[in-house]
């Protein structure tokens, strides 16, 4: 049976291990999906200190846009996260800066690839970080990628069978 939770909060707010802990609670052998792409030293150590805290039970994938490459039928699965997944639409790596795509455009993409991923018969848990709640950047490329953000949150949320809301490492049921 297909159920999607989302996990929403702030940068630290426990998200990602409060997903993990989930997805452990339901499967001895989830399955890690991990968006990022590595843009300096700094994050490919966090994203090591990340896969070490896991250990050997989960399978790790890394994928910054084709979820739907993969094949989870039946599995529980911790797609952390979509904010780095969107800056992979947004920044598209293959084009110039002149050509990158409108909100618009990024957004009917990433909601397309949602749709087909998450089509499959498996448990998705996804995480994602509330950008903004912070205020307004000035920013103009910030501002872009913050609609962005939280138009896909609002898409994700809606098709989601429970939303939490983490707050200082304390998780809340805001939705199923």
């Amino acid at each position: 049976m297909k159920k999607i939770i989302l996990i929403t909060g702030g940068q630290r707010s426990g998200k990602s291990q409060y997903a993990e802990q989930l997805a452990l609670s339901l499967s001895e052998h989830p399955v890690y999906v991990a968006t990022a792409h590595i843009w300096d030293e700094e994050f490919r150590q966090r994203v090591l200190r990340h896969q070490e805290r896991r250990g050997a039970q989960w399978t790790n994938i890394e994928e910054e846009r084709a979820l739907s490459r993969h094949h989870l039928t039946g599995r529980v699965v911790v797609i952390d996260c979509i904010t780095l997944w969107c800056t992979n639409f947004f920044f598209d790596q293959s084009k110039a800066d002149a050509e990158q795509p409108s909100v618009a455009d990024a957004l009917e993409s990433i909601k397309a690839e949602f749709d087909r991923f998450t089509s499959q018969e498996a448990t998705f848990i996804f995480v994602t970080n509330e950008i903004g709640s912070g205020g307004v950047s000035t920013d103009a490329i910030q501002r872009r990628f913050t609609d962005l953000q939280g138009w896909i949150n609002q898409y994700v949320a809606s098709k989601a069978d429970e939303v939490f809301l983490m707050v200082s490492g304390i998780s809340m049921k805001i939705k199923g």
